[in-house]
């Protein structure tokens, strides 16, 4: 039996044999994350969090901190005992949650200080982002900079008191030593409660009044000049040496390259293209853009998107493959095509759950040669690493791509980036450009596997619910773009996934793992979710998306919905309030769930004719206005939606012949044609026309004239005359902005 945990309370009897139970259902060749080993390898310390499905949590498990997971149990103890509580954030795949893990949380000294002072609770933050938001605020309401691991310090009623992110485990790198702090506050707690309960009050109601919804007095709808501002605030912060932001640090959804693209589209202005295609190009030859195994990395630590952060986040990877899909879209460039595929090719092979949903995120660090973890191991090389591998012509040919030559850029290791364009290095080796692309394209798949075989990052093999939504969304744009049923039908089996592994009574979870869901869904988990299944119904032309999105929809206007104020809060009405029920309007590393809600009620409007969904948008526009008219910047994805709103042509309806095998040209031009503020519908006569009408009634009467596929062109449900003509289509869907609303 192990030992209890250093200066804590013994756990329960029940408990400790659940724990036990625990260890004992372990897989054979499991490894305790922890340097606390029994003489047989087992682990010499197991707390709550071992009972936990979240993989952060259970990276944890085996630290001798007596750890909660978040919920009352732990504040009614902090309360039972007058301790206060100390909260720490963070995720899976956070190189410096996993610093500070080994440093302070698996450090015997730093343990026996938390459990005899403190109740200390886990939180993954990608499972409990509404915790995560509230104390992030408060961590900068202190005036500290934001980050994870985020660490909160809290009284039992859960009021901060102070906090921050990383801190070592000794004074250093500008940072307190993480144990005087612990024994700095527990001393001020015992000695000036009462001054600490003031503190937390002031800081709690500021937190409070900062997310919390301000009463809309009077509708107030965005005017379109805030589209021409947010071009001009991305133009003046663009960097034209490399693209994206300026800025020492770069990360790809700080930059909205699929709004300049609608901007282009809007008014012609010939910048915005080229900044979103400028900025497209040189991710795709950086060190963040994985060159071997496709996808992008988190970020990159330096202007030229040359060294990333090596993590690999699932909705860094659908955000950007609808973007380049979109500049596919409007160049016809075979090179963002193939970044689309790859990124896709990538998640299919790399982080798909055999049940069909899509896993969260993978790791930084590795092991190296000599067994410990190193940032970066895995997708790093050597030019010798290279020659073992390829043949001699091959490997010259394939460092000079990839920019591989000492001494590289991590401790001896070259990161792969292409820093030449494909002419010169196909001059220099006396090759066509088409051949040089043969030549690497054959090396890449040697490469591939050949990394293969290395020790690979730790995968967190969660699946959310809202970053499903977003990579459904890839896979069905993607699909239907590029006519490949094999995208298509990957988006459907994640969204079979979701709706039948992670909903109860009609209601999301937002985590799966290991066939278990559970936990409160969010905005998020809806708005995302209910975009993919918009956008599958699109792909696939099965009339159960539309009914799925619709349901879905009816319950986030129930439970989320201000029905006062217009827009939508982050928690349901029935889940436990924290500090604020905050409404979220402002984009981060993801959309904010309002933006994609607004979307979201805009299409759902022109599919069904239901004004109710438009009304709602009308109202959620009016309740961020102020964020939008203050805030350009931060609220790109609200203004997608608000360009959509402002362009009157929306619907378009393709109807062919009950035995028609396909839709022809005309589906095909749809296909490639950028048209982003429309909803589609393609269906054949018969019994399936009749199914989706049930869903669209525009679709009523339609018809496939002269037994000839047939395309009705609309605006807010008026039609222009249908043609079978791919001609007059293009020329209809050319013009289709320019067309008169009716009343």
């Amino acid at each position: 039996m192990a030992p209890a945990l250093p200066e804590a309370p013994a756990l329960p009897d029940d408990l400790r044999a659940r724990l036990e139970a625990a260890i004992a259902s372990r897989p054979k060749g499991w490894e305790p994350r922890t340097r606390h080993r029994q003489p047989d390898g087992s682990p010499l310390y197991t707390n709550r969090l071992a009972l936990e499905s979240s993989p952060y949590l259970q990276q944890h498990a085996h630290n001798p901190v007596d750890w909660y997971p978040w919920g009352d149990e732990a504040f009614a103890e902090a309360k039972r005992l007058g301790r206060p509580v100390f909260v720490s954030i963070g995720y899976s795949t956070c190189h410096w949650c996993h610093v500070m893990e080994e440093e302070s949380f698996d450090d015997l000294e730093t343990a026996k200080l938390m459990n005899a002072k403190f109740i200390s609770i886990k939180v993954d933050r990608e499972a409990r982002p509404d915790v995560d938001s509230i104390y992030m605020r408060a961590v900068h309401t202190l005036g500290e900079q934001g980050g994870w691991p985020l660490n909160v310090w809290l009284t039992p009623d859960r009021k901060p008191f102070y906090g921050g992110t990383y801190f070592p485990p000794e004074d250093g790198r500008g940072r307190p030593g993480f144990k005087r702090l612990l024994t700095s506050l527990s001393q001020v707690w015992s000695e000036d409660r009462e001054r600490v309960t003031r503190q937390a009050d002031a800081l709690a109601t500021a937190v409070s009044e900062a997310l919390s919804a301000a009463p809309v007095e009077s509708t107030r709808v965005p005017p379109e000049s805030l589209l021409r501002e947010a071009l001009e605030a991305f133009e003046t912060g663009f960097d034209p040496e490399w693209g994206g932001l300026r800025g020492r640090v770069k990360f790809p959804a700080t930059f909205p390259v699929r709004l300049l693209l609608r901007a282009h589209r809007r008014t012609g202005d010939e910048r915005a293209l080229q900044m979103a295609v400028f900025t497209l190009e040189r991710m795709a030859a950086g060190g963040i853009h994985d060159q071997i195994g496709g996808g992008f990395h988190r970020y990159a630590t330096d202007p030229s998107w040359l060294v990333p952060h090596f993590e690999k986040m699932l909705y860094d990877n659908a955000l950007l493959a609808l973007a380049y899909l979109e500049a596919w879209q409007v160049t016809q460039r075979d090179d963002f095509e193939a970044v689309v595929r790859d990124i896709l090719a990538y998640v299919a092979r790399d982080m798909t759950d055999p049940a069909g949903g899509f896993y969260s995120a993978s790791d930084a660090d590795s092991a190296g040669a000599d067994g410990e973890s190193e940032e970066g191991r895995y997708f790093t090389w050597t030019g010798e690493e290279i020659d073992a591998v390829l043949e001699a012509e091959l490997a010259a040919l394939t460092r000079d791509w990839y920019g591989v030559a000492p001494p590289g850029q991590i401790e001896g290791r070259s990161i792969l980036h292409r820093p030449s364009p494909a002419a010169a290095v196909a001059e220099r080796h006396g090759l066509d450009e088409a051949a040089l692309v043969k030549r690497v394209a054959q090396a890449r798949v040697q490469l591939l596997a050949a990394r293969g075989s290395r020790p690979a990052p730790h995968r967190d093999e969660k699946v959310l619910a809202a970053w499903n939504g977003l990579m459904i969304s890839a896979f069905a744009r993607a699909g239907f773009a590029f006519d490949d049923p094999t995208l298509t039908r990957r988006a459907e089996r994640a969204a079979g996934f979701v709706l039948e592994h992670m909903r109860a009574d009609g209601r999301l979870r937002r985590v799966s793992k290991d066939g278990v869901s559970g936990g409160p869904a969010f905005l998020e988990d809806y708005a995302f979710v209910i975009a993919g299944l918009l956008d599958l119904y699109e792909a696939a032309s099965d009339p159960r998306w539309i009914r799925e999105a619709v349901a879905l929809q009816d319950v986030l206007d129930a439970h989320y919905g201000d029905t006062g104020n217009g827009g939508y809060f982050r928690t349901a009405s029935d889940q436990g309030v924290l500090l604020a029920r905050e409404k979220p309007g402002t984009d981060g590393a993801l959309p904010s769930g309002n933006s994609v809600a607004a979307m979201n009620l805009l299409r759902l409007a022109a599919f069904t004719g239901d004004e109710g969904y438009a009304e709602r948008a009308t109202a959620l526009f009016s309740a961020f206005y102020d964020s939008l008219v203050g805030q350009v910047t931060q609220t790109s994805e609200m203004l997608m939606a608000l360009d959509f709103a402002l362009e009157p042509g929306k619907e378009v309806l393709l109807v062919g012949p009950e035995q028609a095998s396909d839709l022809g040209p005309m589906l095909a031009l749809l296909r490639q044609t950028y048209l982003p503020n429309r909803i589609v519908a393609a269906v054949r006569e018969g019994p399936e026309l009749k199914a989706h009408a049930a869903e669209i009634p525009l679709l009523k009467y339609k018809k496939a004239r002269r037994g000839e596929v047939t395309a009705y062109v609309c605006v807010n449900r008026v039609c222009q005359l249908p043609t079978s003509d791919p001609e007059v289509f293009r020329q209809q869907i050319e013009r289709v902005s320019e067309l008169p609303t009716s009343e």
